[in-house]
């Protein structure tokens, strides 16, 4: 009776079934997983034990980009060496790489 509107009729079951549209969505999660969640636990995972293996005299840089080394270690913070007699006290937590022995040579 209605031009403008056609009529609603009932459709069949979708051929999929309900296992099959529950596929997709489980496959997502496992991507994110492995792709995303896992790598980035990993990388975290390593730099707490990087921070927690910091001893004096190693050369660090922080996650501002000051290269120092290290003169005094405690709980929560470090001092860095980053010029002659010039010291400043930095979180653990801020120091982004340990580098290797050497690099800020010996002109501190």
């Amino acid at each position: 009776m209605n031009f403008f509107i056609s009529d609603a009729w009932a459709q069949g079951e979708p051929a999929g079934g309900g296992l099959v549209g529950l596929l997709f969505p489980i496959l997502l999660i496992v991507a994110f997983y492995f792709l995303l969640i896992r790598p980035q636990t990993k990388r975290a995972k390593e730099h707490r034990n990087m921070v927690e293996a910091l001893k004096k005299g190693d050369e660090v840089v922080t996650g501002g980009g000051v290269l120092g080394r290290i003169t005094d270690v405690g709980d929560n913070f470090i001092m860095l060496e980053i010029a002659d007699n010039l010291q400043v006290r930095v979180q653990k937590q801020a120091v982004a790489t340990l580098m290797p022995k050497g690099t800020v040579k010996g002109e501190l």
